[in-house]
């Protein structure tokens, strides 16, 4: 009998910090498109945060550890924050495919903003060969990117996939402004994360991040 082709999840982000937003999103991706397995990979230097404070990549890295250890179908990389200069997701899916022998099938899973500014990124005519996109909303948010984005060619538009997503609320950056403001962020996050922050007094001085 032939082996299981491998369907590959990619989640890629600061993760200053990763919250329930992060997790419900690579679980229902999972689900939804059958993934195999979903890998986090923190952002080691992210090009388009040149401007503003990202918190140390080790930091972010052990919170992603700490909050994905519960599912077994979760896994994490440091693959970005062991690569010197900026991450950029083209070199990372080339690099992630052939650690699987080209076996894989990958699905990168992102929010519906970024899908719209992808023309943007490093090498996309590249990387849209590469991988298929996942791209979370709001539900009720319809995503029609033959409106938002014309310049979108055909061929690309089928390889991004809808996929609406209810805990999209949260965001880091809110999280980030509930410590700076000693607010509460309990059921944010993981448990493991919010005890990491505090330990380790992240956020008190979130301004610029």
């Amino acid at each position: 009998m032939p082996k299981k082709r491998i369907r590959l999840g990619l989640m890629g982000g600061t993760f200053d910090p990763i919250h329930y937003g992060h997790l419900v999103t690579a679980e229902e991706a999972r689900v939804c498109y059958d993934l195999t397995e979903v890998i986090f990979i923190p952002s080691g230097h992210p090009p388009h945060k040149t401007n503003l404070q990202v918190s140390d990549a080790q930091h972010r890295l052990t919170m992603c550890l700490l909050a994905t250890v519960t599912n077994q179908h979760f896994w994490v990389s440091d693959i970005e924050v062991k690569r010197p200069g900026f991450s950029y997701t083209y070199d990372t899916v080339r690099a992630i495919k052939q650690a699987y022998d080209n076996q894989a099938e990958v699905f990168f899973i992102t929010g519906a903003d970024a899908v719209k500014e992808i023309l943007d990124w490093k090498d996309f005519d590249k990387l849209i060969e590469e991988c298929t996109f996942i791209a979370a909303t709001r539900p009720g948010y319809i995503l029609d990117l033959d409106k938002q984005n014309t310049s979108l060619p055909p061929h690309t538009l089928e390889k991004i996939l809808p996929l609406e997503v209810t805990a999209l609320a949260i965001s880091s950056t809110d999280v980030r402004q509930k410590v700076m403001k000693n607010c509460p962020i309990k059921y944010l996050l993981p448990e493991t994360v919010e005890n990491y922050i505090y330990k380790y007094n992240l956020y008190k001085n979130a301004e610029g991040i």
